[in-house]
């Protein structure tokens, strides 16, 4: 992963691309907030859990320890995961009896530690909906990784930064 952090010719010639990305990635957002872009809200508070580094920034351990918290509070939270690695195409739990291949590695994890419904799927909306369709007592979702998935409405937004900056 090195070569993420470093400025060689390669980055430098990729830096005005990287900055009309950016500006497209700030008009979209600003897109959403002015609601010209619509957004769903799934009818419970929604936190999301992401990272703006490249990597293992921790973000499972701490939506881990987001969802033990909740449940000590009281709330019976439900984890909204992409499943990468998988071939998905549609809402599906991921169950301690799935493999990496079918849901992704870090769902599997997140289902066999925090004892929550977990739910993977490429389209973060439709796979709130279904998790709260399957499981009416979750009442509150944690998204592993959605920063950028501005279509589901979000209530609390935690960046995770590692050292790398």
């Amino acid at each position: 992963m090195r070569h993420w952090y470093r400025r060689g010719a390669i980055a430098w010639l990729l830096w005005p691309i990287s900055l009309l990305f950016g500006a497209a990635v700030v008009i979209r957002r600003l897109l959403f907030k002015l609601r010209l872009l619509k957004s769903k809200h799934p009818g419970v508070p929604v936190i999301v859990v992401g990272n703006l580094t490249v990597g293992g920034s921790g973000k499972t351990p701490l939506v881990l320890w987001i969802a033990e918290f909740l449940k000590s509070k009281g709330w019976s939270p439900g984890i909204v995961s992409r499943g990468y690695g998988a071939r998905i195409d549609a809402p599906r739990a991921a169950t301690m009896a799935d493999r990496a291949a079918e849901v992704g590695d870090e769902p599997i994890i997140l289902s066999r530690r925090s004892g929550c419904p977990v739910w993977v799927g490429p389209e973060r909306v439709a796979v709130a909906a279904a998790l709260r369709a399957a499981h009416d007592d979750v009442d509150v979702l944690v998204l592993d990784d959605g920063l950028q998935h501005y279509r589901l409405r979000r209530d609390l937004e935690v960046a995770v930064v590692d050292s790398r900056g």
